[in-house]
This record gives C-alpha cells, structure tokens and sequence, in this order.
C-alpha cells in the first residue's frame, strides 16, 4: 500500500529520510476508496479491527466485512439526506461503530466533526452554531442523548439525530446497495474538524482537507513502526485528534490490525491485562497512561508481545522512560504534533531515543525554531516551534485554518510560518526539547523558566505521580514557580511541610536551584482536557482568585 503514496518506502538514516521522504498525491484524494477498499479488495481476509469492551463482548471485521459495512452506512446516511460538505458530529465513545461511521461519512465526502462524550449542552451548541451542524450520530448513553436532545432547541440546522444501537445499525444494514457519489471530493475540500482541546479560552474549529488523511501515513508507518500482522493499540478517546493519529489513519496504511478495547474507566490493571489477552503488539499513549502503568508490578504481566511503544500528547519525563525501560525492556519513542497537524517531530526507528526528547523534525514538515524577535534560534537557545508553509504548496498534513475564524487563522498562520505557539530547544545533534505554551513559560528574577523541565525534575522524586508547573505573581519576583503535585498512595499521609520542603531540596538538586518551586500544593487529581492535557489555564485562574 506504501509505495502507492511514497516514491520511496524504505528508509535507513534520518538523512536519508530527509532527503528522500516525498508523496504521490492522487488527484481527488478519498481514503475509504483509495486505502480502504484497495485493502478489501488485495487482502480481504486479512483482520483490519479487534474490537472488545469491558463487558467482554469482542467482534473482529476484516477488510472485506469493514468495506460491505461502510457502504451500508454510507447507503443509509445518503437516504437521510447526508451528503457532499455536510458537517455530522460523531459522539460515539470507542463504539466500534465509530469506524464505520468514519468510513462511510468519508466516502459521502461530508465534514466529519469527532466530539467527546463529556460535553455539555452548552457546548453542543456551541459546536452545533459555530459549525452550522446538519446531522449529531451519537452514542445510546442516558447523559449524552439528554445533551443532545437538550441542545435542539437552540441548533436549528441540525437536521437529524441518530442514536446509535442495534436498531441502527439494522437500519443501514437494510439499505440499498450503495452507489459511489458521482461527484468526487477535491483534495483541498474539508474532510475532518475538529474543535481544539481548550486549553485556552474557547475552542477554535480546525479544519482539515482531505490530504489529513495521507499525512499520517508516516505517522503509522515510520513513527508507529507498524506493517502487516502488527497489532496496535492507541489509548485515546473518539471525541479528540489522537484517535485518528493512532487509531485510524496510519494504522491501515501500514495494513495492521487497529485494537480497540471501549472501555468506561482508565484501569492500569484492567489494560496490561488487554494488552497481555490478545498479545498487542504496538502500544501507544500519553505519558499519563504509562506513569499509572509503571506503578503496577509488570512482572504479573505477561507483555512479551510487545515490539515497539510510542508516547505522544503532552512531553515525557525521562524518569518515565527509564522506569518503563528498566521494567520491559522497551525503549519508548515519542513524538509531538497538535490537532492542527499530524506528527511533526518524532523518534523513528533508525534513531537512538534521547529520553524526554520530542525527536527530530518529521521530513514532510520544514520546521524551524525562531526567537520573539523572529530571528532563528541557535542550538541550545529557546524559541517557538514554527513550520515554514509555502502558501501555494501546503505541507501535507497541515490544517487548513481555522473554520470561519479568520482571524485566529492570521494570528497563527503568518509571515510565511504556521505559529505552533509551543516553546523548545535544539540540541547539537538536532533533537528537540520540549518547553511549554509560550503562556506557560515563567519569568521569575528575570529567569525564563520552562515548566517542563521543573516537572521532570520532581518526577524523579518517588512521592510523586503526577505534577504541573505553573507561575504565581509575587511583588518582588515578578512570578515565582508552584508546583501543584498528585501524590502515591502510599505518600499521601505524609503531606505537609516536611514533604514540602523534602521536594524542594530534590528540585535543587536536579536542576538549577533558581528553579525550585517556592510554593508547593497537594491535590487528588490534576485538571485536565479531554486529550489528557493538564489545564495549567486553570490552576493559574484559580490561583488569581485566591
């Protein structure tokens, strides 16, 4: 399937991946017909998705099964109306008919909108009003169908509701016979959007073409490091970008097996459990999931069928990393990228793994580090992570801008550069390290103090499970640095001062001492997106109000 889109598909040396990595962009671009029906057609047998739940249930679709079921959706989402441009929001958990749905909206070549299961009416229409939403497919959940219904009354373009059950599903498997649009996609139209984790103030819409899709052929293949026989499983919700980074995409570029285990509630135990039942053999998720896992014993796990880890969605402590590789053996190769992208720096497999590295600058991208002032960074200097973007000549991959925001759009997307808004340093041998937001970064003393690297330093400390570093004001310092710290179990009856001052010191040791955290707080749990992101925006407007 590789060589179909790459001109060459084999690479030995971050030169020559450099120098050699270059697309062949089919005219009218549509990965349902052109990856996905290639598949149920070359290799039909072969298994595309493993899907189970906690309940035990399991059903496994093969190439062949997933195209006859698509076309059936796709059937019964044109007998309601659905068509070329049309913007349908998925609310669907990990149901395994999310897939399906993908699938069959792409071949409709509509605007497909993945949205969490958490949201609220509020936000539904938001969404719904800032997207002029025409159909809402969502999952048969008490909360998210009463959210829905709830939100109607205030989304007059939404035309549709459909619950997903056994039912539905009945109903598209009783379609006609479907028959391929006669109008084809453009590869600039709008495929996917996706509204941003919000961090920060309200989310933005992202909108991407339908050449997203082929972007992350290197993100399943060369980061990834998968092939035919891999079975490969990305912990990530549907409602969010890293589900089709690991779970769609890429994935079945490379012809491996997509696991999906749908499941209500993050257990370490309950997924090393999946992981070691149905022999997975490429893992991927956020550094959070791997800091819960290293505190189980994995010596009660049988893991020997992991080949290869990856870890993305928020920067990796080298504590983490070390810990995993001590416990199985597995170097953990990470790789940084936004919903605006797909992977743009990553550890590929012809690379030795620096620990807490992002990687280095993913080939189809022209990436540059450049300093407040707009000059270049040297090695070892701090600047924002920028792609050079050629307006006439996107980098494949690279969103669109941001749907009807045109000025969100300017303000990130100037002067000849796509803004990241994300700060780090290059190292001599051109790995980059991940610093923070540009908002994150504190200035205490006249310092520039990058959040990360406090983070890292205290999670070497055993107490800890997880921290966020961010800046309180303070009359004499400008901003002095807060840690706000979940603590083991076993830790928790121990906070206090002497904890306190006993992670300070450790801080002091581990990094320049300029940086310790002055302030210290104890919580159960950190606010987060759901992406996993910490909403460092949140504690620091907490911290205001006090």
């Amino acid at each position: 399937m590789v060589e179909r889109f790459l001109k060459q598909t084999s690479f030995i040396s971050v030169e020559d991946y450099n120098k050699n990595l270059e697309f062949i962009i089919p005219e009218h671009f549509n990965f349902a017909y052109d990856v996905m029906d290639v598949w149920a057609e070359e290799n039909p047998d072969a298994l595309a998705l493993l899907w189970t739940n906690d309940e035990g249930k399991e059903r496994r679709t093969t190439f062949r099964q997933l195209k006859e079921e698509s076309d059936q959706a796709a059937s019964y989402l044109q007998s309601i109306g659905i068509g070329k441009g049309d913007p349908v929001m998925l609310i669907l958990k990990r149901r395994y008919d999310w897939w399906v749905t993908m699938l069959a909206l792409h071949k409709l070549a509509a605007v497909v909108i993945p949205a969490t299961h958490m949201l609220t009416k509020h936000d539904i229409i938001y969404r719904n009003t800032r997207a002029s939403v025409k159909a809402i497919i969502c999952v048969d959940d008490d909360y998210v169908v009463s959210q829905v219904k709830e939100s109607l009354s205030e989304s007059p373009t939404v035309k549709n509701v459909e619950i997903v059950n056994d039912s539905w599903e009945e109903k598209w498997k009783q379609a006609p016979k479907f028959v391929r649009p006669a109008e084809k996609n453009n590869n600039e139209d709008t495929m996917l959007m996706y509204f941003t984790s919000g961090t920060s103030g309200e989310p933005k819409m992202v909108a991407h073409d339908f050449l997203y899709a082929l972007g992350h052929l290197t993100t399943g293949v060369y980061w990834h490091n998968l092939h035919e026989g891999s079975l490969h499983l990305t912990v990530a919700d549907t409602g969010w970008g890293k589900a089709v980074w690991g779970k769609f995409y890429g994935q079945w570029f490379a012809g491996a097996t997509v696991f999906v285990f749908d499941h209500e509630k993050f257990n370490a135990d309950t997924l090393l459990r999946q992981i070691e039942k149905y022999k997975v053999t490429s893992f991927c998720a956020p550094p959070t999931i791997y800091r819960f896992m290293i505190r189980e014993d994995l010596s009660n796990y049988d893991l020997s069928s992991l080949e290869y880890c990856t870890t993305a969605g928020e920067a990796l402590n080298p504590a983490v990393f070390d810990k995993f590789l001590e416990k199985t053996g597995i170097r953990m190769m990470e790789g940084f990228g936004q919903t605006e992208t797909t992977m743009t720096l990553g550890t590929f497999p012809w690379m030795k793994p620096k620990p807490g590295s992002m990687g280095i600058p993913n080939a189809q991208y022209n990436i540059e580090l450049i300093k407040a002032d707009g000059t270049p960074c040297e090695d070892g200097e701090k600047g924002e992570i920028v792609i050079k973007v050629d307006e006439k000549n996107k980098p494949v991959g690279l969103f669109k801008g941001y749907y009807r925001d045109e000025e969100k759009t300017r303000e990130a997307w100037h002067d000849g550069y796509y803004h990241t808004g994300d700060m780090a340093w290059r190292d001599e041998d051109g790995y980059y390290w991940f610093e923070g937001r540009i908002d994150d970064v504190i200035k205490s003393s006249g310092y520039r103090i990058g959040p990360f690297e406090v983070e890292s330093a205290l999670m070497t400390h055993p107490a800890v499970v997880e921290c966020a570093i961010t800046g309180v004001p303070d009359d004499i310092r400008g901003m002095v640095v807060k840690a706000t710290v979940v603590l083991g179990k076993e830790w928790k009856s121990r906070a206090g001062d002497e904890l306190v001052k006993e992670l300070q010191q450790h801080v002091k040791r581990e990094t320049a001492p300029y940086k310790y955290p002055r302030i210290v707080e104890f919580v159960d749990e950190l606010p987060k997106t759901i992406s996993g992101k910490i909403r460092r925006v949140e504690i620091r407007n907490k911290d205001s109000k006090k």
